[in-house]
């Protein structure tokens, strides 16, 4: 009977053993968090792909994560090592808790700074486009209205129904009390919203106005007249790869890596890439790859 006990003693010390090997493995995977947006799929797989063209290292990606909020506190636990994309502005107010700041450089230099003081982590330079919230219209309303600013809402902005991202809603600093208190007006109606869904909403007419994002491909699809923030009322969302300092100095080669994405994808690249995935329905794995092939992986480092 003891024989036997013992026998089960070593088989269990053995199995989780193998178990605790079996994880040790896993974790040498370089894991990529991407959130839920079209946008944040293609460049996980861009980033997945650059490395995997210039290092030995396999890459996962951890899709449809929620929020930032949840990349962060996913990037703080360690379950993943790399984010496809940060923005300086969410995190000022977001993870830093900060206010809104309206100088581009100012707002990357901060945001560097904390994140390698207080999580030790690198907010790298832009990719070298900005996704920030604007307001839209569909042509004909423009063109009813006359509008080409925020401002030239404010004389019909009562008759009117808008549509806003639900997390705007009850942003501090650069949200919708902050916007109605800065523009001196408000609609008829706010509806909070999924992000995805305002666009359809606009071009079908449910709504006559709604807050999207600068570089979502839907703007070209339906043709939508993106209104001037006249007031530079919105911060900067420069836009980054992200990755964990721990991961960068025991791979220097992943640093070198996301450093040939800096500079490389301006805004209308971005919005063009994410017109591909969203209107055209092409998987974000495969624009990604496409796009990344046309560029020859940005192998010239200076292009």
């Amino acid at each position: 009977m003891r024989r036997l006990l013992l026998t089960s003693v070593i088989l269990l010390s053995l199995l989780i053993s193998g178990c605790s090997l079996s994880g040790n493995a896993e974790s040498s995977t370089i894991k990529i968090a991407s959130v839920v947006t079209t946008e944040s799929q293609i460049l996980a797989y861009i980033t997945k792909y650059m490395i995997e063209h210039y290092t030995d290292e396999e890459a996962e990606i951890i899709n449809n994560l929620g929020t930032g909020t949840v990349v962060h506190q996913a990037m703080v636990n360690g379950d993943v090592n790399i984010s496809a994309v940060r923005y300086t502005g969410t995190d000022v107010t977001g993870a830093l808790h900060a206010q809104p700041i309206k100088d581009a450089d100012e707002a990357l230099a901060f945001v560097q700074k904390e994140f390698t003081e207080e999580f030790n982590q690198t907010f790298f330079d832009s990719y070298g486009f900005e996704n920030t919230y604007a307001f839209m219209v569909t042509k004909e309303t423009a063109e009813k209205y006359n509008l080409k600013s925020v401002s030239d809402l404010a004389s019909i902005a009562g008759e009117l129904e808008a549509g806003v991202d639900t997390s705007w809603m009850n942003r501090e600093g650069d949200g919708y009390k902050a916007f109605v208190e800065e523009y001196g007006f408000d609609f008829s109606r706010t509806y909070p919203m999924q992000i995805g869904l305002v666009y359809d909403a606009v071009d079908s007419g449910e709504l006559d106005v709604v807050l999207g994002y600068t570089t979502d491909g839907r703007i070209s699809s339906y043709d939508l007249v993106v209104l001037e923030d006249d007031l530079n009322f919105f911060p900067p969302y420069d836009a980054s790869p992200f990755a964990d300092n721990e991961l960068l100095e025991e791979k220097p080669e992943i640093k070198e890596t996301l450093d040939r994405l800096v500079g490389k994808i301006s805004t209308k690249t971005m919005q063009d890439l994410n017109f591909l995935a969203d209107n055209n329905l092409i998987e974000p794995a495969v624009v990604a790859e496409q796009f990344l092939k046309e560029n020859d992986y940005f192998s010239g480092g200076d292009e």
